[in-house]
């Protein structure tokens, strides 16, 4: 009862009240609560400090930065509903959310359309032809296929000389353009290009054999969606396979290639596939770099 009532007090003060209800939304950096909320950095912290104490959030590092997510329990956050209406700031606080998410995004989209027409030509962390053989082996064609975080379709074209239908998802409006140019000079005629984020795919639901995703989910701002748009998209007994960073600490990542997560771990991997249902799943790493930083290649399979 003492740590309940301890925990209503330190949630009654209305900008901790705010705070936990933009939590309960998203995780948030310090730096983004600053922005939506208007209130300097030692504020901020001072109040997430509190409810860190009552046991209401929880953070973790990320860089340089700390991130924090909602640990309450879901009676408190009900009762806190309940009072929502009498802040009026909260109506503010969730467009103010709104558009720091959308300038998330638009981070990543500048970093990618820069990039247009030259992935093919630069390096890229774990894109590497021995991990996209093994992944190739795991596809019996013809198939319809979803390449989720394409970019100008690299990957999507080689897999169009066996695919039934390759259709090619990308962020950046400019990848798309010009992957898409490329697809129509090489008279890849099985090939769409569109335009969609990974956690929001723009494909009819249980329409694609395959859920491809290669060195694109370190850069979902939620990784579990993706996935479950990637479940939600395949047909009954389709397969996704997953291509991606192992977890590594090299933090220039996140300025020189847009990424949002450093990696991921095989059991990470393996439970979000597994939290979708995802039966049969296999992980392994296929391939390992020889050069600092030493990035390693994980693939994750699994079939709906």
């Amino acid at each position: 009862m003492t740590s309940t009532l301890k925990a209503l007090r330190v949630a009654a003060d209305p900008t901790r009240l705010r705070l936990l209800l933009l939590l309960e939304r998203e995780e948030l950096s310090v730096a983004e609560m600053q922005e939506i909320l208007s209130r300097g950095q030692s504020q901020i912290s001072t109040h997430l400090a509190q409810l860190k104490q009552a046991g209401l959030v929880e953070d973790r590092r990320t860089g340089k930065n700390a991130f924090y997510r909602l640990t309450a329990p879901a009676e408190l956050m009900n009762a806190l509903r309940q009072a929502e209406a009498e802040i009026p700031e909260t109506v503010e606080d969730r467009a103010a959310l709104r558009l720091t998410l959308r300038k998330r995004q638009d981070k990543m989209r500048r970093y990618f359309d820069e990039l247009a027409g030259k992935f093919g030509r630069q390096y890229v962390p774990g894109r590497s032809w021995k991990g996209i053989a093994e992944a190739l082996l795991k596809l019996m064609p013809p198939l319809t296929i979803a390449d989720l975080g394409a970019g100008e379709g690299t990957i999507s074209q080689l897999m169009a000389q066996r695919a039934k239908k390759v259709i090619a998802i990308d962020n950046s409006e400019k990848m798309v353009e010009f992957g898409a140019e490329l697809a129509r000079k090489h008279s890849i005629g099985n090939m769409e290009y569109r335009l969609g984020d990974l956690e929001d795919v723009p494909i009819r639901t249980a329409t694609v054999d395959l859920a491809f995703l290669s060195q694109a989910l370190h850069h979902a701002p939620h990784p579990e969606r993706a996935i479950a748009e990637a479940w939600r998209i395949l047909k009954p007994g389709g397969r996704i396979a997953v291509l991606d960073l192992n977890r590594h600490h090299f933090e220039e990542a996140r300025e020189m290639y847009a990424d949002l997560w450093l990696g991921f771990t095989e059991r990470e991997l393996e439970r979000y596939l597994k939290q979708q249902q995802f039966r049969n799943v296999e992980t392994a790493v296929v391939f390992r770099e020889q050069e600092a930083p030493y990035f390693e290649t994980l693939l994750a399979t699994g079939d709906k």
